[in-house]
């Protein structure tokens, strides 16, 4: 349920952004994406992860910028949880730029 949810979150975004900042999808999307992480990794495990104290700038940004989206200004609204997204999710990258890496040495039949 979780991957799902958080499949139609991102697919939803993603439309929103194609429909030139629908914010109704946005804030659909948004919402999607929240309760398939929650749904994925657990309430308490998702609430420690956005309450680090290190984190703490980048949810700010992110929740900010879901109110933002709600308040029907989708372009600002989604800089500022694109800025919070990449400040909470920086430290895996480097894991995911290295697992698609290692996806270009598999060889094809």
């Amino acid at each position: 349920i979780g991957v799902g949810l958080v499949g139609f979150g991102l697919f939803f975004l993603l439309f929103g952004i194609l429909l030139y900042f629908d914010s109704v999808l946005l804030a659909f999307g948004n919402l999607l994406f929240l309760s398939g992480l929650v749904f994925i990794i657990g309430f308490r495990r998702t609430f420690t992860f956005f309450f680090q104290r290190p984190k703490l700038k980048g949810t700010s940004f992110f929740f900010g910028g879901l109110v933002v989206v709600l308040m029907r200004w989708p372009i600002l609204g989604m800089l500022l949880e694109a800025y919070g997204f990449i400040s909470l999710f920086k430290s895996f990258f480097p894991v995911v730029f290295g697992f698609l890496g290692s996806l270009a040495n598999i060889p094809l039949l």
